[in-house]
């Protein structure tokens, strides 16, 4: 069935404490997509930020990012006073996070909530079922505070390579600072579980993204050293990154600790299968960053300064895909198939029956052929007119050649009456894709001030992006439906719901 949805972070949207987060603004975001006729809405990860402020550098694979907890919710709860929020710098832009106020001042708060908070039953059971990463995470986080923010493997030798007496000893001497950071997976989980309910009762389904890699620095890489590529002293290998290309001439050098493939694949990717389920019970579709990684990736040496020195090495390639469909066949996923493609990577993300993604934003820079153009999709793929990693369609007409410009007026025959954005998202609501995907600054024809990532750099924008308050109007949601459903991709007629301030 053909569909389309809004691409709109949450830490992007309005709210009065700095970030977006799990508030009354995402209910009214759900509003907004039943009234517009959409039934997705995708998101960036949800896990904790890390390095750069980036949701694709988390500490856990597993963790919510406490940034995402409505504070508004824990008031009417009884675990905070109106008093505990006053006088807080929260931010000076409207349009902008700024992620060092939100870093110092979040979990002050959160420790204020928790010196009110009782437990109970419901408490007990979440610790219980998320048993398998929470404890491990919850020591990992409280061994940081305990050393003062330093990364795992600068820690004591008995704890780096988490030897049984020590490990039992921290636990015992950590006890309540361990129950905070589960506190605080409590309530994430407690509102993003009540946000997702509200979205479904809307015909809203929540497209979520899993990074291919996790942070040296991460629980993931200290709880299961085993099943990365570190040598004896637990110091990366290789790290990963992207060759070098017209965009960057160093490549990107992310840094992250590369998969000791062989090892995952003796026991059938466990680590992965339950990484993915996780996923999949905690958004309705996943889609995986850099799937062409999984073809075969690009190690560079541990150490080196750029990706110049890195070399293409085999990936876990079909066996991987076939671990995941076997015993995940339940969780629908898109394959994030961009970046440098050979015919093998196209091979396998067609072998793997997942959809691949289609940027309409990459077609029109060459008057030669390419896969981008819509004449060459086919309906087993989702049509982005952008990515978070891209500029926005506005930025694109006002910065790109006049060739590209005058072949995507042609193309898509655009019209100033029009708008040459909204000719740019009719062209992918009318494409063959069973999936259209629109990010919100394009609905709201924003330039290079909604722009959400530059990939490979450390901005102080990169991430910050926020909408201002207003921005969500009734003509908007007309004109996004009237085109929706123009090109069959609503579900349904569309209603009002209402809009809780709190769930």
């Amino acid at each position: 069935m053909r569909k389309s949805g809004i691409l709109m972070h949450i830490t992007s949207l309005p709210s009065a404490y700095g970030i977006g987060t799990f508030g009354k603004e995402a209910y009214k975001f759900i509003d907004f997509l039943k009234e517009a006729g959409q039934s997705l809405w995708q998101i960036l990860p949800v896990t904790p930020t890390g390095y750069g402020d980036s949701p694709y550098q988390s500490c856990s694979t597993y963790a919510g990012n406490h940034y995402l907890i409505d504070l508004d919710m824990l008031v009417e709860e009884g675990l905070l006073e109106k008093e505990d929020l006053e006088n807080i710098q929260w931010g000076v832009r409207e349009d902008r996070v700024d992620f060092g106020l939100i870093y110092n001042s979040r979990l002050r708060v959160l420790r204020k909530a928790y010196t009110r908070f009782e437990g109970g039953e419901e408490f007990d059971k979440f610790c219980r079922d998320n048993g398998s990463w929470l404890s491990d995470f919850a020591l990992f986080m409280a061994l940081k505070d305990e050393k003062g923010g330093k990364p795992w493997y600068q820690w004591e030798e008995q704890l780096k390579r988490r030897e049984p007496d020590a490990i039992w000893q921290a636990r015992q001497e950590l006890k309540e600072q361990m129950r905070f950071y589960r506190f605080i997976q409590f309530l994430f989980h407690k509102q993003w579980t009540a946000l997702r309910t509200y979205a479904h009762k809307a015909g809203v389904r929540i497209i979520g993204d899993v990074p291919i890699y996790v942070p040296y620095d991460s629980a993931d890489v200290w709880s299961n050293p085993e099943l990365f590529l570190l040598d004896e002293k637990l110091d990366p290998v290789a790290v990963a990154g992207c060759p070098p290309d017209c965009f960057n001439e160093d490549g990107q050098l992310w840094g992250n600790p590369l998969y000791r493939w062989d090892v995952h694949a003796k026991d059938g990717y466990a680590w992965w299968v339950r990484r993915m389920a996780a996923a999949g019970q905690r958004y309705d579709m996943v889609r995986i960053d850099h799937f062409r990684g999984l073809e075969s990736y690009w190690a560079v040496p541990y150490g080196d300064p750029t990706a110049r020195g890195g070399k293409w090495l085999p990936g876990p390639g079909m066996d991987f895909v076939k671990a995941l469909r076997e015993k995940l066949p339940q969780v629908e996923m898109i394959a994030e198939d961009l970046g440098f493609l050979t015919q093998e990577v196209l091979d396998l993300r067609d072998a793997s029956g997942y959809p691949g993604m289609k940027v309409l934003g990459f077609a029109f820079d060459s008057r030669e052929p390419s896969d981008y153009l819509p004449y060459t999709y086919t309906s087993n793929t989702v049509c982005y007119t952008g990515t978070h990693d891209n500029m926005t369609t506005r930025q694109w007409f006002e910065t790109a050649s006049e060739d590209a410009v005058a072949y995507a007026k042609e193309y898509m025959s655009l019209s100033e009456e029009e708008g040459l954005v909204w000719g740019v998202i009719r062209t992918a609501m009318a494409s063959v894709s069973d999936v259209c995907v629109v990010p919100m600054q394009d609905y709201l024809d924003l330039g290079a001030e909604g722009r959400m990532n530059f990939p490979g750099t450390r901005t102080s924008d990169n991430w910050t992006w926020r909408a201002k308050s207003g921005y969500l109007t009734d003509a908007l949601a007309q004109r996004i439906f009237k085109m929706t459903k123009l090109y069959g991709r609503t579900a349904k007629e569309k209603t009002k719901t209402g809009t809780p301030v709190s769930e």
